[in-house]
Order: C-alpha cells, then sequence, then structure tokens
C-alpha cells in the first residue's frame, strides 16, 4: 500500500524494501484465501515476470483475471490446469483464453482445449434440437433457448454452462466443443440427478464419460458407477475398473447385456463366477 502512496519519497522507500523480500515471501502470500488486491496488483506488476509468481495469481481464485491475462504467456503447464479447473474464472476474460491458447507451456491435452476457446465449432442443430425436445416440453422456452445458445461464441457458452440452469447444462453437455462440456461438469449447481443421467447417456463424449469417473466425488456415487459401467460409451479402461463395486444383481446383469463390450461382459462374468465360487456352502 504505501508503494503506491501519493508521496514519492515514500512510496521509492516502500517500493524499495519491497524489493529486498525474497520471491517466495511473495508467493507465499499469493496463497492464501485473503491476500489483498494490492498485493495481486503489485505482484502483477513489479514481480510478474519473476518465476512462480504468475502460476501464483493463477492458483489463487480470488486473483483478479485482468491482472492476469498479460502474463498469460509466463504461465506453466501447472498454472494453466489451475484455470483449466476454473471455466468460470478463465471464460471471464475473453483475451485470457486467447493468450492461454498461444501458450507453449501448456500440455497436448491443455493446448488442445485451449484451441477451442477460439474455435467456433457450430452446434449441431439436428441433435440440439432433439435433445432439447426431451429437456424442455414446452415448445415456445425450447425455441427461446435454442436461439439463445445458437448465438452464443464458445466463451459465452461455458459462461451459461457453468451458471445456468439445469435445461442448460443439460442441453451444453452434448456441446462438441470439449472446453464447454467441462464447464458443465465444473457447475457448482450441478446435481447428483444430473451428473447420473450423464453417465448414462449413450450420445455424450467419452470424454464426459471420461471425467466423471476420473471425478472422486462423483464416481463415489454407486448409481453412477453403475450407469458408467452399463453405458456401451464408456471407455473400457474406465468400466473395467468399476467392475469390482458392483452389486451380484447388477454384474449379473451386465452379463447379459449385449451392447456392451465383449471383453467386458467376459471379465463380469468371470467375476460373477468367481464370487460364486467364493460363497460358503
Amino acid at each position: 500500500m504505501l508503494a503506491a502512496d501519493a508521496s514519492d519519497e515514500i512510496a521509492q522507500t516502500a517500493h524499495n524494501q519491497l524489493l529486498d523480500l525474497p520471491v517466495s515471501a511473495f508467493i507465499a502470500a499469493l496463497g492464501r484465501a485473503d491476500a489483498h488486491r494490492r498485493l495481486f496488483d503489485y505482484c502483477a506488476d513489479a514481480l510478474g515476470d519473476m518465476p512462480g509468481i504468475a502460476d501464483a495469481l493463477a492458483k489463487n481464485a480470488a486473483s483478479p483475471v485482468e491482472v492476469l491475462t498479460p502474463l498469460a504467456p509466463l504461465l506453466s503447464s501447472n498454472g494453466i490446469q489451475s484455470l483449466l479447473d476454473n471455466l468460470d474464472r478463465l471464460s471471464s476474460d475473453p483475451d485470457l483464453g486467447s493468450a492461454l491458447a498461444a501458450s507453449t507451456a501448456a500440455t497436448a491435452e491443455q493446448q488442445e482445449l485451449l484451441s477451442e476457446i477460439d474455435t467456433n465449432v457450430p452446434l449441431p442443430v439436428q441433435e440440439i434440437e432433439l435433445a432439447a425436445e426431451e429437456i424442455v416440453p414446452d415448445k415456445k422456452k425450447r425455441v427461446t433457448l435454442l436461439q439463445r445458445v445458437s448465438q452464443m461464441n464458445v466463451v459465452q457458452r461455458i459462461q451459461l454452462a457453468v451458471k445456468g440452469g439445469r435445461e442448460e447444462r443439460m442441453l451444453l453437455i452434448r456441446d462438441p466443443n470439449k472446453i464447454v462440456q467441462r464447464g458443465v461438469l465444473q457447475s457448482p449447481r450441478l446435481t447428483d440427478l444430473e451428473v447420473e443421467s450423464f453417465a448414462a447417456m449413450a450420445n455424450v463424449s467419452t470424454e464426459v464419460l471420461r471425467i466423471i469417473a476420473n471425478n472422486r466425488n462423483m464416481v463415489k456415487n454407486y448409481v453412477v458407477a453403475k450407469n458408467l459401467s452399463k453405458n456401451p460409451k464408456t471407455p473400457l479402461d474406465v468400466s473395467l475398473h468399476l467392475l469390482p463395486r458392483l452389486t451380484p444383481i447388477d454384474l449379473k446383469f451386465l452379463c447379459g447385456n449385449k451392447n456392451i463390450p465383449e471383453t467386458l461382459r467376459s471379465t463380469a462374468l468371470k467375476l460373477q463366477r468367481s464370487r460364486t465360487s467364493k460363497r460358503p456352502e
């Protein structure tokens, strides 16, 4: 605060004192939940090019996006991931997504996601309309929703996915853009029933099913695990991992399900026989 004092003498003295502090002290301070806005501003302006500062700003959700955007080229893959894990924050500044898309520090997976921010992949009209008929029975409301979503760019659809209601989430989970799908799954308003429904859908991307399976809070729900194992769209490595969690009744059902991969069905059958043979007489 004193480094921004109206008195040049006080401001310069404070600034000189701050420069004597180790960078690690600023990184530690930036990690605090109650860090002051002036700390974010100062670190971004005076220390932004110091190792670890940009990442520390990215990791603290309280850090204003506007101070972070100019530092996007300095973020490591860890700092970038912090923003991808908080798409509401990332999409609040369209320039931030574009700046990150040009980053050379991003991993291949991160680059793929970030590249989608600058590409306006059109919504599959027919598929979205069919989905909307299931979600919104009222024709007038359905048309209004479709018109609104179809006019949005990717960043706006991410914001809607995170902050919108159930109908918007049920529609946008089918968005061809992976980063929009992730926005749906990051929504603080997302319910267990919605996740259970997503896990059972054969018309969502395998990416959606894998994210659900890798989320501990989501997959600890038995119905989610069961629905994933029954879903023919679920990646085989995911469904095989879930088999041991199934109850005898659900495992038996899986053994007779001809819609799932043969490898999964045969493995389920072996597990069922193994459990049966271990039962005490």
